[in-house]
């Protein structure tokens, strides 16, 4: 089929943080074919700040989901917002509606459905409403950004996927550079995100303060992690955890920097050298600034999920418990990490 360079498509994708990171190589590439097309994306309200500013988008749209809804927001305001919306990208006339996703699911169908577009684009699913359908590789063992990026292929993009990418917003980054405040020049500064949303993805305190201490010869520590108490219902947070690193840190010179929103994340992330954090959607942002990465996985696939296009340490323990990675490995792994970058 062939492709009109000033189409209207409308990119798709409903996920978690890091998938959305992962598919900006898709968006990038389909900027660099059609750079008279007119590119969107639609998103939820949880992911969104991923996409915010980027270069490569003409509009961004998100809806929430209702367990996302803001404190007060009924449901049925979350579904009549939601409604509206989708009468509104209905109106646009996409030419095409990308689902961006390996498994984009029977909701994100429906969503695409309900714009009503003149072709459906994605990965061949049973009951045959994409009309534009690219077969699954399932012999093949591959990264969520290079599942991801095959769908260019509809569109006639070759190749291989890019680097990730996004925008750092500056107010976020001088707030993050006010924090940081003066620093002793040529000290590397390492950027230790904490907060991991499964538990078999949580690095000890114990040991994040171990290593603290063990690197505060040679570098400056940045301290990332999701504010708030640990039993929170809907957001748990890890001041707990952070203060007690911060108190067992010595003589480290260690900023506490929690982040409430992503791009107080992304920004801070954004100043470091180097990264140390778990598997989640920290993890694809810090790839997605450039920063070498040392990270821990648990009971993921590190193969579609470890960090795309920079230097990485990944370890993951037998267990496939976060908690069985010792100081030892992390600090090995570490130094190679060095020699690498």
């Amino acid at each position: 089929m062939a492709i009109d360079p000033r189409s209207k498509i409308l990119i798709i994708r409903r996920d978690n943080i890091g998938d959305l990171v992962c598919t900006t190589p898709l968006i990038s590439a389909l900027r660099r074919r059609y750079p008279r097309a007119h590119i969107a994306a639609l998103v939820n309200s949880y992911n969104r700040p991923v996409l915010e500013g980027h270069p490569d988008l003409d509009a961004l749209y998100a809806y929430a989901k209702a367990k996302h809804r803001a404190p007060g927001q009924s449901r049925a305001a979350v579904y009549w917002d939601k409604l509206r919306l989708m009468l509104k990208l209905r109106a646009q006339r996409f030419d095409y509606a990308l689902l961006a996703s390996p498994y984009p699911g029977a909701s994100a169908l429906r969503l695409a459905r309900w714009i009503a577009p003149a072709h459906i684009a994605g990965y061949a699913e049973p009951t045959g409403l994409v009309d534009l359908a690219l077969q699954q590789d399932e012999a093949k063992v591959a990264h969520e950004v290079e599942k991801v990026f095959r769908l260019a292929q509809l569109f006639g993009v070759e190749g291989a996927p890019g680097k990730l990418s996004l925008a750092v917003d500056a107010d976020a980054r001088v707030r993050a550079l006010a924090a940081l405040g003066a620093r002793a020049p040529g000290r590397k500064l390492i950027a230790l995100h904490i907060s991991a949303r499964k538990p078999s993805q949580r690095w000890p305190l114990e040991r994040f303060a171990e290593l603290v201490q063990a690197l505060s010869a040679e570098a400056d520590f940045l301290l990332l992690w999701s504010p708030g108490a640990a039993d929170h219902p809907q957001h748990p947070g890890d001041d707990a955890k952070a203060q007690a690193i911060m108190a067992a840190a010595g003589g480290a010179r260690l900023v506490a920097y929690p982040t409430q929103e992503l791009k107080d994340l992304t920004a801070a992330l954004s100043l470091a050298d180097y990264a140390i954090c778990s598997d989640g959607g920290a993890m694809h942002l810090a790839a997605a600034t450039g920063k070498p990465i040392l990270c821990f996985f648990g009971d993921s696939d590190a193969a579609r999920w470890h960090p795309w296009g920079v230097p990485y340490r990944l370890l993951q323990s037998e267990s496939r418990d976060v908690a069985d990675v010792s100081l030892a490995l992390a600090l090995q792994a570490f130094r190679e990490l060095l020699q690498q970058a």
